[in-house]
């Protein structure tokens, strides 16, 4: 048991505590049946922890060991000559004999049964100044009487200064979740229990303890004298935390420190970002950034809404940095516009973020863009296209107040049609202004002039008039016709009338009132073959008639003739003859009454003559 026990504490120390630098082989050195076996003869150890001198002994057979006495002196003396002064450790309890007060309480012996023959000591709170040699002495009973023996070899032991860290356990960490970190002290010794402190370390520089923890302090009994110190430190992760210092800090006695300070990694992920221009004009580069702020980093991929294929042409590098990956697209068209998406996948999930991109192009006037000119009235349209959408201005309507202006807008095409009156136009061109934030393109239209067509109510409404006026005419035309055809048969039958009254008058030749002289002579030879027969009229002579009007029975023959005649006439007529009639009748009286009235022979022929002949033409 004793072998065990030992041997598990020796390889503990040696391994964990003492740090042993270029140690002397094991030897056995023996002096008249007294031997000692070191394991070690040179031994390495730190200030703060423990150090395990091994050793075992033998002895004369006829010796009985009771206790074990280790002392502590200069390389240069003899330890046995320095008495009680250098004694370190005594296994008798009871012995006046003590030990130095910097050693009491420090030192313990592995094995307390002396008779175990095990001298293993374990000097715990080491400090530099308990470096230097230590010798061994076995007080006992030699043939019944009180007796010692001193080994004269010796185990040289070197304090350093504490180099050892403890030990920081840090589990996995999670955004959200509580995390416990242990801290374990250096060394596995029985001695001084240690203090252990957490601080925390932000990214500032600034040390400050952690809100929101606890710490819990504990021993472990490995062995009687093996035992671990440790804390551990609670609290909930969070991403601010990532990156973080934590320090386990342990102070020992004798104001001997050592700590161990730890980064925290934290592993958290964030919201997906997306940076760079997202109007982007046509030609240009488009560059987009998405980075997501997460440990470990994300493995970010960009696609296109609606294939959702990742993106990677011959006209896109797609860069996948550490938790960002830019996106690159050269001299884009509006092919390149719609909605990107970001995706960012971290451990077991998956965030998404979603940009439009808008590429813009310069305004452009279009074909079908002009002027028309029709009378006084201007009417131009301009057609644009662009994107955003552009502005349309005619500055040809700075200079007028009353105009008619209409804008429709179809898609990225806007139609601006403007309407005015103006007087003498004379240019041949009228400027059209457009703008969209991109460029501005002027174009001058050129004027086109259009002779005025009459509208399809004009045309009809002509065709009317023109119908009537044509019927209006052509019943003037009639009605002329009918007229003129009208007074031709009358003045044939007033010529026939007069024809009648002239035959009339020279079948009465014999009678005194008519005169068959040369007067008549150029009227005898008229037939149906003469002339115009309106000019046949009968030639009398009055002179015979105003020579015979004296009688009284003469005036009425002659009055009676004339008024048969023309009364034969007038059965023939129609209603026009009654005005003839009444006129007849006028003359008659008119004759009568030049008749009666006594007048020169000659110069009453001629004037009964000519009244004749102006009342006859005006029948």
């Amino acid at each position: 048991m004793f072998v065990l026990i030992w041997s598990a504490l020796f390889v503990s120390v040696k391994g964990s505590i003492a740090d042993t630098g270029a140690s002397a082989l094991a030897q056995q050195h023996c002096d008249t049946g007294y031997c000692l076996n070191f394991t070690e003869r040179e031994l390495t150890a730190e200030a703060g922890l423990c150090v395990v001198i091994p050793c075992s002994f033998t002895t004369a057979a006829d010796f009985t060991p009771k206790h074990v006495v280790w002392y502590k002196c200069e390389p240069s003396q003899r330890c046995s000559d320095g008495g009680d002064s250098y004694i370190i450790f005594h296994s008798n309890k009871n012995t006046e004999k003590k030990a130095q007060s910097g050693f009491e309480g420090r030192v313990s012996c592995l094995e307390p049964d002396v008779s175990q023959k095990n001298c293993s000591i374990i000097i715990n709170d080491l400090k530099e100044s308990d470096s230097g040699s230590y010798q061994l002495r076995v007080n006992g009973e030699l043939n019944g009487q009180q007796d010692g023996f001193t080994f004269i070899p010796r185990v040289t032991v070197s304090v350093k200064g504490l180099n050892q860290k403890p030990t920081v356990m840090i589990p996995t960490l999670t955004e959200g979740q509580q995390a416990t970190l242990t801290c374990t002290a250096p060394g596995l010794c029985s001695g001084s229990v240690p203090e252990i402190t957490w601080t925390w370390r932000g990214a500032g520089g600034t040390e400050s303890y952690i809100t929101g923890n606890s710490t819990d302090f504990k021993t472990e009994n490995l062995t009687t004298f093996r035992q671990r110190h440790s804390s551990t430190l609670t609290f909930k992760s969070s991403a601010e935390q990532h990156n973080t210092t934590v320090t386990c800090k342990i102070r020992f006695t004798g104001e001997t420190t050592t700590e161990e300070a730890s980064t925290l990694k934290v592993n958290y992920v964030k919201e997906v970002k997306i940076t760079g221009v997202t109007s982007v004009r046509e030609g240009n580069v488009l560059n987009l950034t998405c980075s997501v702020e997460s440990f470990p980093p994300a493995h970010i991929v960009w696609k296109k809404v609606p294939s959702n294929t990742n993106l990677q042409t011959r006209n896109t590098d797609l860069h996948n940095d550490t938790g960002s990956a830019i996106l690159v697209s050269l001299n884009v068209t509006a092919e390149n516009s719609g909605q990107y998406i970001c995706m960012a996948k971290h451990l077991d999930k998956t965030l998404t973020s979603y940009v439009n991109v808008t590429v813009t192009w310069h305004t452009k006037i279009q074909n079908g863009s002009g002027c028309v000119l029709q009378s006084d009235v201007l009417t131009c349209v301009c057609i644009s296209e662009g994107f955003p959408l552009p502005t349309i201005k005619w500055p040809l309507l700075e200079n007028h107040t009353q105009y008619t202006l209409i804008t429709t807008v179809s898609n990225h095409t806007v139609n601006s049609t403007v309407s005015l009156t103006v007087k003498n136009h004379g240019n041949s061109t009228v400027e059209c202004f457009s703008n969209n934030g991109n460029g501005e393109e002027r174009e001058n239209l050129l004027v086109h002039k259009k002779h005025e067509q009459p509208s399809s109510f004009g045309l009809e409404f002509l065709k009317v008039i023109i119908a009537f006026l044509t019927g209006v005419l052509l019943s003037v035309i009639v009605c002329c016709l009918v007229k003129n055809c009208y007074s031709f048969s009358r003045k044939k039958k007033k010529s026939s009338r007069n024809s009648d009254k002239t035959l009339e008058m020279e079948t009465r030749r014999n009678d005194k009132m008519v005169y068959d002289g040369p007067a008549f002579q150029d009227n005898q030879m008229l037939n149906s073959n003469s002339g115009r027969k309106e000019v046949q009229y009968a030639t009398i002579n009055f002179s015979l008639l105003k020579r015979n009007g004296r009688k009284q029975a003469s005036t009425k023959t002659e009055y009676a003739e004339i008024k048969k005649a023309v009364k034969e006439q007038r059965e023939d007529a129609e209603e026009e003859d009654e005005l003839l009639e009444a006129k007849e009748d006028e003359m008659v009286v008119e004759l009568e009454m030049k008749y009666r009235e006594p007048e020169n022979e000659e110069g009453g022929d001629e004037a009964v003559y000519s009244i004749v002949n102006d009342i006859i033409n005006e029948i």
